[in-house]
Order: C-alpha cells, then structure tokens, then sequence
C-alpha cells in the first residue's frame, strides 16, 4: 500500500476549515461533495461517518474518494465511502425524474412518475424538493419555459412554440407570459423588436459599468475593462431591442447604481427586471438575503433553498446572473472560504468584498 501523506501541523488545523462543521454534525448532506482522511488510521471517511471522531489536527480534505486513496489512504469500513450512499442513491433518482419531465410531451402525473422510480410519491415529492428546490410540477413548468424561450429564440411561430414546450393552450400561456418572458411573446421571439431599453456607460472604482433598464426595471448591470465591449453585450443580450442613449434623467440612476456600488450600505431600492428559470429566481433571491460584508458559500446557498445537493447548479445560477451587484453573487465563497470564478473576474469580487468589509467595519 502507498505510504499515507503525513498532515499538516496543527497550525493548519482542520478546524480551521468550513467542512469541518460538517463532520462535526455529521451532516449527511455534505455525502458526496468531499471525504475527509484521518492520518493517525490511514482511513478516509464520509463527512456522516458514525465512527468516533478524529481530532482536527490529524484530518486531511479531499474532494473525492479517488484522490483520498490516490494519496494512501483506504475506505472506512463503518461508512463506505467508496461506494454509492443513499444520498447519491436518491440523486440518481431525482436525476432520472429530471430526464422524464423533460422529456414528456404531456403533463406528468406525480404518481405515475414515482411509481417509475419505484418510490412512494410522498418520499419522491420530499426528496426531489430537497434535491432541486423546486416541486415535481414546478420543475416541468421551469423546463417548459426554457423550452418556449430556445423556441422563439430560434424565430418560430408563436403557437407552434406554446404546443412544441407543452403548454395545453394558448390562454395558458399567455396568462404569465410577461412574467415568464419579460415582454410578450412576439417580442421575444425577435430579439426584443420594438421593446425600448434605455443604457448608459459610466465609470467606477471597479472600472467600466453600463445600466440598462426596460419597462420593467434594472434588467442589466455589466461590469468590464471595455466600455464598447460592455454595449456589445447588452446589443448581444438584447438583439433586436431598440437602445437608447441616457438622458439627464436616466444618468441619475446609474449614479445610484455607481454610488451602491462604492457604498454598499446604502441599499439598492430600484426595481429589477429579472430574467430566469425558475430555479436561478430562488438562487438570486437567496443571494439578495446575503448583508453586505458577509459571504456564504454554494453549499450554503443550496442548503437555504432546499436543494442541498445542487451544489453546482447554484454555481451555475451564481455565473448566469447579469445584474452586478444588485444580485450579489460577489458574496459567494467556496467551502473553504476562498474566493472562485467571478463573471466581472475575480479581483473585482476581491474589491467588492473588502469594500463591503472596510464599510461594515466603519460602521
């Protein structure tokens, strides 16, 4: 057997780690996303491992059983950390779920679709919650969204776009068209033609910023290098929209934007337009719940909408948001508190946070 990577010296113990928490709870939820090894045993164990617990400074982290046993180290035999759990039993479930909701033409029956997976539907409606965020219904209604927006995005008829993502009628539709969309469905279909969208260009301590609004509030906050590159983005977002140049008025706002920007206490009251699948709006929401100078990480994130294991797509939601800072996404963190992937780059959520930090701290 390969020898065991002796670990670190306590200075550097692993209580001193976000994932310890876990293992001091014994918290199943975090199955799956690493394993922690024990130097003194020569065992890696899930984060739930019943087993006594190993004294921090003894602990190592991985993120996976392969790179535990790569390093010397051998599965625990109380826990089994090298064999399917029944956390990652039941995700292969709700995966399989997914799969069939996107793909029925029809409404699906949520007894019918526990049934499939050979579970009662109480234990599938509970654990495909706790895994998604959403409800069995409220996921397919989150794909037949998505599938009406690549529908019209690829210029095809209204009607036939309402049938082809499953919508039983055209009244059904067009009852949350607005909210699903953000403007009617011929509009969205070209691009936004004929829909007004008002920007400016201004400059901050984080470089370039462009506001853009429409009818219905904020819909784009983009941060960057290159002023013409951050216009090419909104023109790319929004194709066929009619752009128009600031006003005197319109200047005021993105000086609020600019001002939030440098003095995060002061709040972000203006209304957005926020454009999403379904489980992106819980994400963002959840993000808006972060005060400013304090992080969370993606698993905490995940945990607070009730889809502890959708870890990466809460990363996923984090990477699709275009509003900067009105969405803080900056806040997020990895478990281990260091800072990952930033839209705007990294160093500018370096400096949101100890901005945020330093006018806390003022306070």
């Amino acid at each position: 057997m390969n020898a065991v990577v002796p670990m670190a010296s306590s200075a550097t113990s692993a209580s001193d780690d976000p994932r310890w928490q876990s293992i001091v709870a014994r918290d199943a939820r975090a199955d799956g996303t690493f394993v922690y090894c024990v130097s003194t045993t020569g065992v890696y164990c899930r984060p739930s491992c019943p087993s006594r617990r190993a004294r921090p400074e003894n602990v190592r982290f991985f993120d996976s059983a392969s790179e535990a046993e790569r390093a010397g180290f051998r599965p625990c035999k109380r826990c089994k950390p090298d064999q399917i759990s029944l956390a990652e039993e039941r995700a292969q479930k709700v995966t399989e779920a997914c799969r069939l909701l996107e793909q029925s033409e029809e409404p699906v029956v949520l007894e019918a679709l526990a049934a499939q997976l050979a579970m009662s539907p109480y234990h599938f409606h509970r654990i495909f919650k706790q895994a998604t965020g959403l409800t069995p219904r409220q996921y397919a209604a989150a794909h037949r969204e998505k599938r009406i927006r690549r529908e019209l995005e690829n210029g095809g008829r209204v009607t036939d776009a309402i049938f082809s993502a499953g919508y039983g009628s055209n009244s059904r539709f067009y009852e949350g068209a607005a909210k699903v969309l953000g403007m009617t469905p011929t509009r969205y279909r070209d691009g936004g033609a004929g829909m007004e969208i008002k920007f400016a260009v201004g400059e901050c301590s984080l470089g370039s910023i462009l506001v853009a609004q429409s009818a219905l509030g904020v819909c784009a906050i983009l941060l960057g290098d290159d002023p013409q590159q951050l216009v090419i983005d909104l023109q790319e977002r929004f194709p066929r929209a009619t752009l128009v140049g600031a006003d005197r008025e319109f200047e005021q706002l993105i000086a609020q934007v600019v001002g939030f920007v440098e003095t995060p206490a002061l709040g972000f009251n203006l209304p957005l337009d926020v454009r999403g699948t379904a489980f992106q709006k819980r994400v963002w929401d959840a993000l808006r719940d972060i005060p400013p100078g304090e992080t969370a990480t993606y698993t905490q994130i995940a945990a607070r909408i009730g889809a502890p294991r959708a870890v990466r797509a809460v990363a996923q939601a984090c990477a699709s948001n275009t509003l900067a800072v009105a969405i803080p996404c900056h806040r997020v963190v990895r478990n281990d508190g260091s800072l990952s992937g930033y839209r705007w780059g990294v160093e500018r959520k370096r400096a949101l946070l100890e901005n945020e930090k330093k006018n806390r701290e003022g306070d």
